[in-house]
């Protein structure tokens, strides 16, 4: 069936049974029963056919979108099992945002091409979201699931966020009692072109959803990370960026009894993105079960 199918494909892409013959080397008599077989085994008409023109029925239309992507399918089958016992090579570009990249994936990389030397790979790091397809990505880290039904989505780690403050600004300021407390606070902020920021928080069914200001914003966390650090203000951010400065007293959790997040429904989980076929290059796979494997540890 699938030999059936490659022909068909040929011929609505060539429009005609002696051009179709001529990309593979068939004449266009072998070329018109191998297409009469497939009508007969679909028990469906293809093709309407005159002595000057080929054109697809409204059944060869529909079965050619399908039969497209079902070639495309096997091949990459066909590849991936032909590579399954391949070293991994080339080269993978990754795109990660900023402070995950720096903080959680850059420090991985050396010890992944120490185990697979012949890969290459080109880090990114960027507060925004990279067209996968279009700037010719391989791999993205994005908080949250793609709405692209394109792409491809792993999840990497669930994404909790933490309000801190340095013990500096804590002494001169005090501690917030509660989420309200905060609109007396300076509030570093994560810049999202909105006018006002809401910060969101959630205890024992109780939600709260505070308006918050600040003098310093940025699209990137590792700015208000180290403001925040050095008694600049109140900083909500993942608590894989804070949890090591935590527990070496460089910053102190507020609220410790409420769930702080800034969107109301989810903290934002991080996901590895990618395109195209679930049947991936021996060292996209490769990578991408690296940093899992290592990231969730």
């Amino acid at each position: 069936m699938l030999s059936l199918i490659r022909i068909f494909i040929k011929v609505v892409d060539q429009g005609s049974f002696s051009k179709a013959g001529s990309v593979l080397n068939m004449a266009p008599s072998s070329i018109a029963r191998n297409i009469d077989k497939l009508e007969s085994d679909l028990s469906v008409t293809l093709f309407k056919r005159s002595t000057r023109q080929l054109v697809l029925t409204e059944d060869g239309k529909h079965f050619y979108e399908g039969a497209y992507n079902l070639l495309e399918e096997a091949d990459n089958l066909v590849d991936s099992m032909h590579q399954l016992n391949q070293e991994p090579e080339g080269r993978l570009r990754i795109s990660s945002f900023e402070s995950f990249g720096r903080q959680c994936i850059s420090p991985l990389l050396p010890e992944f091409l120490q185990r697979y030397p012949k890969v290459k790979i080109e880090m990114e790091l960027e507060n925004r979201l990279v067209d996968l397809n279009s700037e010719n990505t391989d791999l993205g880290i994005r908080i949250g699931r793609p709405e692209d039904s394109s792409l491809n989505a792993r999840l990497l780690m669930a994404n909790k966020t933490l309000l801190c403050a340095s013990p500096a600004y804590i002494e001169q300021f005090g501690m917030p009692q509660t989420p309200e407390d905060l609109s007396q606070h300076n509030c570093l902020r994560l810049s999202h072109g909105r006018q006002i920021t809401y910060w969101h928080f959630h205890n024992a069914g109780d939600y709260k959803k505070i308006a918050v200001q600040g003098n310093l914003t940025s699209k990137g966390g590792t700015p208000l990370l180290e403001a925040a650090i050095h008694g600049g203000g109140i900083v909500l951010m993942s608590r894989w960026m804070m949890q090591n400065l935590i527990d070496e007293g460089k910053l102190v959790q507020c609220l410790p009894h409420w769930q702080a997040q800034l969107h109301e429904s989810s903290s934002g989980d991080i996901y590895a993105v990618y395109k195209g076929s679930k049947y991936l290059r021996p060292a996209l796979r490769a990578l991408i079960d690296f940093i899992a494997e290592k990231v969730q540890n």
